[in-house]
């Protein structure tokens, strides 16, 4: 399962986030998209920790802590719908 974190202040890096999910197991990837037009981040990012246990204690923990500034938002990651259409009412 993989973890959204969202809210995340725009100097924060992946060892950052990487040290901070530490605390609640290994740490198997941290992934933090970046704008395209800038070299920041976009404010969320996504973590994977290797006991899916151990990445429903770090969400109870986390979401609404604050940290660096922000408030963080943290929940289990929805699959990304590619593949929306929207329909004209009209017809």
């Amino acid at each position: 399962m993989t973890i959204y974190v969202g809210n995340l202040s725009y100097d924060v890096t992946e060892e950052d986030v990487k040290e901070v999910f530490a605390e609640y197991g290994e740490v198997t990837r941290v992934s933090l998209p970046r704008e395209a037009d800038a070299d920041r981040i976009r404010g969320f990012g996504f973590v994977d920790l290797k006991s899916s246990d151990n990445e429903d204690s770090a969400i109870e923990e986390l979401d609404g802590a604050e940290w660096m500034g922000r408030t963080l938002r943290v929940n289990k990651a929805r699959p990304r719908n590619t593949n929306k259409r929207w329909e004209d009412s009209s017809s």
